[in-house]
C-alpha cells in the first residue's frame, strides 16, 4: 500500500499554537485528514490508509491574526490579489475604481453575498497566505515551506501518494520541482489554484514555458479534482488546460453545496476516494 502524504491548504497554522511544535502540529494534522480520508474510503467500500503531512502554515505565518475576515488587515499585495482574483469569478470583471482597501471590502463582499460568510472568509485567508508564499520567488518563507514538505516526501517510505490541498497544491508543485529526485507514484491537487491567471500561474516557480507548467520530473501520474463550484480552482476547466502531464482531470466533482473547497469535503466524498 501506498504511503499517503497529505499538504494542506490555508488556516492550519491553529495547529502550531495548539500543539508548540511543527512536528506536533503535523502529527495531529495528520490524525484529522485521516479520519476525513477513512470516511470517504469507507463510502467507496475500501480500506483508508493513514496519513502523514507535510506541515508549513508555520513558516507562513507573519504574525497577524488568522481569524478575521476583513480584507482591510490585509497588506497592499495581499488586497490586489484577492481584487483580481474575484475579478476572475465575476461575469463582468470590475473598472478598478476608488482606493485599494475599499476595493477589496467590495470584492470580499461580493464574494459572501453570491457564496456565504464562508467563502468570504475563504478568499480574506487565502489572500493572505498566498501572497506571503508568493511574495519572492527566492524569498525564505516560501523555500522553508518548500522543504518541510520534500522533506515529509524524502521521508516516507515508497511508495508515495501525496493529497495536495488549495494553497499545499502549489507549495507540493514547488517542492516536487525543486526536488527532482523524489519519487511520487501518485499526485493529487485537489481545489487547486495552480493555473489561477495573474494570480498564481505566471509566479511558479519553475515558470511556465511557452504558456504551460508540467508535471514535476518525479512524479509517475497526476490526478486534478476540483468541485465544480470550487472557488479556489479556476480555470473552472482544469488544470489539463495549462500543464503537460495531467493524466486524469476532474473539475466537476460535486463534493458539497456549501462545502466545496474544504479538505474534509473532499478527503470524505466517496467519489474522490474512488478517483484514487
Amino acid at each position: 500500500m501506498a504511503t499517503v502524504i497529505g499538504i494542506h491548504g490555508t488556516g492550519k497554522y491553529e495547529y502550531f499554537q495548539r500543539e508548540g511544535t511543527a512536528e506536533a502540529a503535523s502529527a495531529a494534522l495528520g490524525r484529522v485528514w485521516s479520519r476525513w480520508l477513512g470516511e470517504g474510503m469507507a463510502a467507496a467500500g475500501r480500506p483508508g490508509p493513514p496519513v502523514t503531512t507535510g506541515y508549513y502554515a508555520h513558516h507562513l505565518h507573519r504574525g497577524t491574526m488568522q481569524g478575521p475576515d476583513d480584507p482591510g488587515m490585509l497588506d497592499a499585495e495581499a488586497q490586489e490579489l484577492l481584487i483580481s482574483w474575484v475579478d476572475l469569478l465575476r461575469t463582468r470583471p470590475q473598472t478598478p475604481m476608488g482606493p485599494r482597501t475599499a476595493r477589496a471590502r467590495g470584492a470580499a463582499d461580493w464574494v459572501a453575498r453570491k457564496h456565504g460568510d464562508a467563502a468570504r472568509r475563504l478568499v480574506t485567508t487565502l489572500s493572505r497566505e498566498m501572497t506571503a508564499y508568493l511574495r519572492e520567488p527566492a524569498g525564505r518563507r516560501r523555500i522553508a515551506a518548500r522543504e518541510a514538505v520534500a522533506g515529509a516526501v524524502r521521508a516516507a517510505p515508497g511508495p508515495v501518494t501525496v493529497l495536495a490541498h488549495s494553497l499545499g497544491s502549489v507549495v507540493a508543485y514547488e517542492a516536487l520541482w525543486a526536488h527532482p529526485e523524489l519519487r511520487v507514484g501518485h499526485l493529487v491537487t485537489l481545489g487547486s489554484p495552480l493555473g489561477m491567471p495573474g494570480a498564481v500561474f505566471e509566479r511558479l516557480v519553475p515558470a511556465p514555458r511557452a504558456g504551460r507548467g508540467a508535471r514535476p520530473p518525479g512524479v509517475t501520474r497526476w490526478t486534478n479534482l476540483a468541485d465544480v463550484g470550487d472557488l479556489v480552482a479556476i480555470p473552472r476547466t482544469g488544470l489539463s488546460g495549462g500543464f503537460d502531464g495531467v493524466d486524469a482531470d476532474h473539475p466537476d466533482l460535486v463534493i458539497g453545496e456549501r462545502d466545496f473547497h474544504t479538505a474534509r469535503g473532499y478527503l470524505s466524498c466517496p467519489d474522490v476516494a474512488r478517483l484514487l
